[in-house]
């Protein structure tokens, strides 16, 4: 099997053409340049050492050498051997809050990015499992389905905001449901959810969450982002600019609150744990280690090439058409003056 490590590279291909076009034309306007003021013996005694095929000679050999090195920089590579891989972890389910009381700040810079930044950093420890992210806030929605592709996982998190859910709330059960829903029930693999929120429920049906959730043996970690005396929501401009803060029908500030008794209840409930979010923490990681404990099971298997580097082989030659350019003169050799002179230089 073969491929390219970094086949993006390869686009660099297309710059040689208008390189060799310049390179040319600058020599045939040399030339011609010549030839206007001066023209047959005259030009050649004016530059006696001057050999076009010696310019173009050199200019094969650089073109040469950077198309290999191009391609030296595209790694080819090539699969020495297939091997069957199985998939063993366990399945896990983020639901995050992303309502606009998320962005409130006092947890630093604000529970949003608090609370992606500590996924952030679940996404690194993770080694086989699956994770899956769910967004919700009046409505829940699937962000990611269940995954061991980590990078593409930090990418669509990337993408998470106050404005990822059109409809504000917070609708916990719901989003516990989709949860739910969403885990594989084909595989047996031992099963958990993390949510992240400030625990303020406008929808109810948590209850109902609670229930199913133990029916299925899943376990609920809950961590609260906020405070309990609560802080004001912040209110952006259409350009992102924070034009003040959240204000009720009376002008009054509204101040979003942190609901622990709720979170706590869903956490013991379901036998999984409560954090409450401290600036400079990691409650993530603290769950993490929970979750380690799991014992994990196989979900499946995946085919995976061991692919060997082969861009030295391009790159050795290219280096020694480079030293063969360098040392190669521009100037005509002492046989060729002779051969052209009819023997007498």
């Amino acid at each position: 099997m073969f491929r390219y490590a970094h086949s993006e590279y390869l686009y660099l291909l297309f710059l040689l053409i208008p390189a060799a076009v310049l390179i040319f034309w600058d020599f045939y306007k040399r030339k011609n340049a010549l030839k206007e003021f001066a023209a047959g013996e005259a030009a050649k005694r004016l530059a006696p050492k001057k050999s076009g095929m010696k310019f173009f000679t050199k200019a094969g050999l650089v073109f040469t050498a950077l198309f290999l090195l191009i391609f030296a920089l595209a790694n080819p590579q090539v699969g020495t051997k297939v091997e069957e891989v199985k998939q063993v972890g366990i399945d896990v389910y983020v639901l995050l809050d992303v309502s606009n009381s998320m962005n409130a700040e006092d947890i630093k810079p604000s529970r949003l990015e608090k609370a992606k930044h500590d996924i952030k950093n679940l996404i690194k420890k993770l080694q086989g499992d699956r994770i899956g992210l769910i967004v919700f806030a009046g409505r829940a929605y699937v962000q990611f389905p269940l995954t061991t592709d980590y990078s593409a996982a930090n990418m669509f998190l990337d993408a998470v905001d106050t404005k990822s859910v059109p409809q504000q709330g917070t609708n916990i059960g719901e989003a516990i449901d989709l949860a739910l829903k969403s885990f594989k029930k084909k595989t047996d693999t031992k099963k958990a959810i993390i949510l992240i929120t400030d625990g303020e429920d406008n929808e109810g049906g948590i209850d109902a969450g609670i229930k199913k959730a133990n029916e299925e043996d899943v376990s609920i970690y809950t961590i609260g982002l906020g405070t309990p005396e609560g802080a004001p929501i912040p209110a952006y401009d259409a350009s992102g600019k924070m034009i003040g803060y959240k204000k009720d029908r009376y002008n009054k500030v509204v101040l979003t609150k942190l609901d622990e008794t709720t979170l706590k209840k869903i956490a013991s409930e379901t036998h999984g744990k409560y954090y409450n979010a401290q600036n400079g923490e990691n409650e993530l990681e603290m769950i993490y280690k929970d979750l380690s404990k799991l014992q994990k099971k196989e979900f499946g298997s995946k085919r995976i090439t061991d692919f060997e580097d082969r861009f030295y082989y391009l790159l050795l030659p290219a280096i020694l058409l480079l030293l063969v350019d360098f040392f190669l003169s521009r100037n005509k050799t002492r046989l060729m003056r002779k051969l052209e002179s009819g023997g007498e230089e």
